[in-house]
């Protein structure tokens, strides 16, 4: 509980949203590959990574790769969406859970979000199969480290012989029905871009059961060579495979994922008790579902406790009221005292790339209402309690 003791200075040193976190190991690896002259796309990190992450997540395969959009493009290529095929998609989320089926020539229909997890709403999704009945694939977000629902995403989906491909990117270490992200998607996708909790600095897997699947995606991200003594290729390829040095940095970091869920897990608890006077929700989950890893802390404010907020094309504005206040307040005071924060994902049925794509709610398009009440709190594992209660005392005065 906020006590309004707190003492507001600014920070010294930048306080970032997720800024990656080294333990030292990495650099072992990162020495290894070096030493050995293993720089490139094939090395013992590549593969020990990949070991380390089917062994973690019980995958049959995990495929190394550039980064967690390759790896959804090529989970996209490999479910089978080509030119004019509609794929329903996650609304609440970044473009990069997107962009790769319009890759391949696919038609993104989004689907609205639920209140309870912020995730793909089944009833929406099952709306979405009456309106477009000769849909088979779904792409699925779990946003912010927080499964999806997936028991009642995958009825709607088993109903209409649908594909789920899983974008479970943010969501390393979590899981549904004590079933692991990564494990609940008939193809799954992870990242280790920079700000994840588990970084490469880059990089991202494509894990599938699948033999077959996970030997086309292995040769399409070696520019799809055949085996012959020239560089013979009788299909399309990509330069998708990951790099020895990154693959170092996640094998550095793997032993540590645990450890970085429990204080991801005491970041968001601390900002639920600091800020349980205050008219916001944390970002929920339901326990009796799912176990989430904390990625990111975000909060929405009460409708009632909003004061006018206005956001242009590229920037917003906001009108301050006594007692109230509203994401793009929060944001500018977090950054006026040297401390990151960020809106919730601007949905994808509100971006003009997508203005002329479908999108089905069967509610008030909860997407668009979150992202107008929702914000992303510095989450940083770096983060010291006394700089949490800080911040937690920047959200309180912006109530005042």
């Amino acid at each position: 509980m906020y006590t309004g003791t707190t003492v507001i200075t600014p920070f010294e040193k930048k306080l970032y949203l997720a800024s990656p976190t080294m333990h030292g190991e990495e650099l072992v690896y990162i020495n290894r590959a070096y030493e050995t002259n293993w720089m490139s796309t094939l090395g013992e990190n590549i593969d020990e990574s990949e070991r380390l992450i089917e062994r973690r997540t019980g995958r049959k395969h995990a495929v190394a790769l550039t980064t967690g959009t390759a790896a959804m493009h090529l989970a996209v290529k490999a479910a089978g969406i080509t030119r004019g095929t509609k794929v329903f998609c996650s609304d609440l989320t970044f473009a990069a859970s997107t962009n790769p089926v319009v890759y391949e020539g696919g038609i993104p229909v989004f689907i609205d979000a639920e209140t309870s997890t912020w995730n793909m709403d089944p009833t929406s999704l099952a709306l979405a199969f009456q309106k477009y009945t000769d849909v088979r694939h779904v792409v699925v977000v779990n946003l912010f480290g927080t499964p999806c629902r997936y028991e009642a995403i995958r009825a709607v989906c088993e109903k209409h012989s649908a594909v789920i491909i899983e974008d479970a990117a943010e969501a390393l270490g979590a899981s549904y029905l004590h079933k692991p992200a990564g494990t609940l998607g008939d193809i799954s996708v992870i990242s280790f871009n920079g700000n994840k909790i588990i970084t490469g600095t880059s990089g991202g897997m494509l894990l599938t059961d699948d033999d077959t699947l996970a030997a086309k995606v292995r040769k399409w991200s070696t520019q799809s060579r055949e085996d012959a003594p020239w560089y013979q290729h009788n299909e399309l390829g990509y330069n998708y495979r990951m790099s020895n040095l990154v693959a170092g940095v996640i094998r550095g970091q793997m032993n540590h994922l645990d450890e970085h869920i429990t204080r991801k897990k005491a970041i968001y608890d601390k900002y639920q008790k600091g800020l349980s006077d205050l008219p916001v929700q944390m970002n929920p989950f339901d326990e009796a579902l799912m176990s989430p890893n904390y990625w990111l802390s975000c909060m929405t404010l009460n409708p009632e406790a909003m004061c006018e907020q206005h956001r242009g094309k590229l920037k917003p504005s906001y009108v301050p009221a006594h007692g109230k206040s509203c994401p793009s307040e929060i944001l500018e005071t977090l950054k006026r005292f040297n401390a990151e924060g960020r809106p919730l994902w601007k949905p994808m049925h509100l971006q003009p790339l997508y203005a002329s794509n479908d999108f089905i709610s069967a509610e008030d398009d909860n997407s668009a209402d979150l992202f107008r009440r929702g914000l992303c709190l510095p989450s940083d594992i770096n983060m010291t309690e006394e700089q949490q209660e800080r911040l937690i005392a920047i959200v309180h005065a912006c109530f005042e």
